[in-house]
């Protein structure tokens, strides 16, 4: 009968995502038409606000002219005009009312608000349509099962602010909007409540049981890789007392969850013996994790995460992991706004094109360009207006131009601009080291775990290399350090500050075990969203020797 239903569901969702998907393929042929149109009609309907009558939106006709009488933007410029809408007053970004204020950290912190009108979710909603329904056409065997669409943990449960503003959307599933958040939260194998579990440990045990209880499950989308690799640890420790709570329908997490939301879950949760047998043979035997996953769900058939950039290594262990399944990137998808998605068999994220109107400054200098001015091979900061607000924000994203589809530019996410640490004039940035720690690693032939450098002050300031490597003894470890000391001095200013002393030589933290649950941990007591935490080469933030358990090597 449930899948019976999930199949159903799957079809609807597909059908209806159709007519967008049309739309996107004919916008093709018309990049720049299209774009200066979606341009011009959110000025038209903007112009009567207070920010339009500031910028004269009114006389503008033109991509050209907007640039012209629009400065580029970051989020503080937008925060005075923020703040007065979670006050409660209206007409200042958008002639559209707010809906909600969704908080978000980026990629290393920090706390940001970011306005949704419906404008905006339908925007979101012009993103997905294409990309789910090249998901159906491309892997049929989707539309026979469950999903798991990635529920961040709710830090903020029915907050408003002053005004009366509700602060985050009640769950992910609403990006997808109107029919598809029905149809989303119909195939979700893990219940939204989930999310309620305050205790990290409840939130992943929890997650684990319903995931586990899906005979079907056909696809996964997370953000950040290391969430799934995370589970497959538990797994391994847990799944005793998880086959006995499927068996009899009960729910018992290392906390005690909330009698409430027990109730609530519990009615997900039914006696299912057969599955709890089925589960205790295949984890009973042992042996390979890959194994056991195709065993636990074998009609998996996709896999929807982060690839690029820092995520590109633990990319490659779901790979290894679960290999039953096709592992697709993820475009670009910021809270503030969709910018790119992936289509099948195609090396790089189309722009999503009708969801925003797109700028892009060369990363090596020069005014902002637009879609059908770019070059093959050359890496660009993204710019976004958006039906929410934001006019010309720079999003701090960099993604290089792979190549071209029918003319059009396809992306890869690069990395964050603005990841550059810099205590002594050091500027080091976060692609340089990337590229570092690989190629230490390569050349002493290991595979990290968990892999960071940050800065410590104490007892000499320092960047420190985390690092989680068990088979590696502490020698190979700090030669380890010292290659990639050396390594870091490719960068003139890194060598300068070290060559003036300001800084001491790199130093090692060996990290004992669950590096990357204790830094998802540590983001999210930040502010973070656990879907906003993205694995980073470079962390701005200092203090990880207390947040990491283990030991600085000597």
């Amino acid at each position: 009968m449930r899948r019976a239903l999930c199949h159903a569901a799957n079809w609807l969702w597909y059908l209806s995502t159709l007519r967008e998907a049309a739309a996107f393929h004919r916008s093709l042929a018309c990049v720049a038409a299209i774009q200066e149109q979606l341009l011009l009609e959110m000025l038209r309907r903007n112009r009567g606000t207070e920010f339009g009558r500031r910028c004269g939106f009114a006389a503008i006709s033109s991509a050209r002219e907007y640039q012209e009488a629009v400065p580029l933007a970051e989020y503080g410029d937008f925060e005075p005009y923020i703040a007065r809408i979670g006050a409660g007053e209206p007409n200042l970004l958008t002639a559209e009312p707010v809906l909600l204020l969704e908080p978000t950290g980026g990629s290393s912190g920090g706390s940001k608000l970011i306005p949704y009108t419906a404008g905006l979710k339908r925007q979101f909603q012009r993103g997905i349509a294409p990309w789910i329904a090249d998901l159906y056409r491309n892997f049929p065997g989707l539309l026979g099962g469950e999903s798991y669409w990635s529920v961040s943990p709710a830090a903020r449960q029915g907050e408003r602010t002053g005004g009366g503003v509700p602060v985050g959307f009640e769950d992910d599933s609403d990006y997808a909007g109107g029919v598809g958040r029905l149809l989303v939260r119909s195939l979700q194998a893990v219940p939204e409540g989930v999310k309620r579990i305050g205790a990290m440990e409840g939130f992943w045990y929890a997650t684990l049981l319903f995931l586990l209880r899906s005979r079907h499950l056909t696809l996964i989308s997370v953000w950040n890789p290391t969430f799934l690799t995370i589970l497959c640890g538990h797994l391994e420790r847990w799944w005793p007392q998880l086959t006995d709570d499927i068996a009899a329908g009960t729910l018992t997490p290392p906390l005690p969850l909330d009698p409430a939301l027990a109730r609530q879950l519990g009615q997900y949760n039914r006696p299912d013996p057969e599955r709890a047998r089925e589960i205790r043979a295949v984890c009973s035997r042992g042996g390979d994790q890959a194994a056991r996953h195709r065993e636990l769900w074998p009609r998996l058939r996709l896999i929807s995460s982060w690839c690029d950039g820092a995520a590109g290594e633990q990319a490659e262990e779901l790979r290894r992991l679960f290999p039953q399944a096709e592992l697709q990137g993820k475009g670009l998808l910021a809270t503030e706004g969709f910018v790119t998605f992936p289509l099948a068999g195609v090396d790089g994220c189309l722009p999503a094109l009708r969801s925003h109107f797109l700028e892009f400054l060369p990363r090596d200098g020069g005014e902002a360009l637009l879609l059908h001015q770019l070059e093959a091979g050359r890496s660009y900061a993204l710019v976004i207006t958006t039906a929410g607000g934001l006019y010309r924000y720079r999003l701090h994203d960099l993604v290089r131009v792979t190549g071209f589809r029918n003319g059009v530019p396809l992306f890869r996410f690069v990395g964050k601009e603005e990841h550059i640490s810099d205590r002594f004039g050091e500027k080091l940035h976060e692609g340089h080291v990337h590229g570092v720690l690989r190629r230490a690693a390569a050349r002493s032939g290991l595979s990290p775990r968990f892999a960071m450098l940050a800065f410590e002050e104490r007892p000499r300031s320092a960047y420190v290399f985390f690092v989680e490597e068990p088979g590696a003894d502490d020698n190979r470890l700090a030669r380890l350090g010292t290659e990639i000391d050396e390594l870091l001095r490719e960068n003139f200013h890194y060598h300068y500050c070290r060559d003036l002393g300001q800084l001491a030589p790199v130093r090692v933290f060996r990290i004992a075990r669950d590096g990357r649950e204790d830094y998802l941990r540590a983001c999210c007591s930040h502010g973070q969203r656990l879907g906003d935490v993205k694995p980073l080469a470079l962390h701005r933030r200092s203090g990880w020797s207390e947040v990491f358990r283990g030991r600085m090597l000597s």
